[in-house]
């Protein structure tokens, strides 16, 4: 069974893989020694455009607002996918028996964590670095 541990960047990444003696180098990842370590590269996913909700929101009208969406959609950013991909997988590995946060602590290192964890459709148990 591997833990993975999910880092906001690469460079966080390499050096917690170095730490833990991670060695081995693969797709989007570090694997060695019970450990798989990852990275998201900052913000995976962001807010849809309004457009997402309804084609007419494509063009901003006063009329139009506010928009208030029942429920959030979110985007991938083309340049980023692949990494989320890489990530997704890794989170359903089935021998991965849970998830550590290292991403930057506060707000928008847990937000950055948790897009990519709900994103994947994950639900394994998880833990804060």
């Amino acid at each position: 069974m591997y833990r993975l541990v999910i880092a906001e960047k690469p460079s966080v990444a390499m050096s917690i893989a170095k730490v833990l003696g991670t060695t081995a180098r693969k797709d989007g990842h570090m694997e060695g020694g019970g450990w798989l370590i990852s990275w998201c590269i900052g913000h995976l996913a962001g807010l849809a455009e309004p457009a997402v909700y309804n084609p007419s929101y494509d063009k901003w009208r006063r009329e139009d607002l506010p928009i208030l969406p029942e429920s959030w959609r979110f985007t991938i950013g083309k340049d980023k996918r692949e990494q989320f991909d890489i990530l997704r997988t890794l989170l359903r590995r089935e021998d991965v028996s849970e998830v550590v946060n290292a991403c930057d602590a506060g707000r928008e290192g847990e937000l950055i964590f948790r897009t990519a964890y709900h994103l994947a459709g994950c639900t394994k148990p998880m833990k804060q670095l």
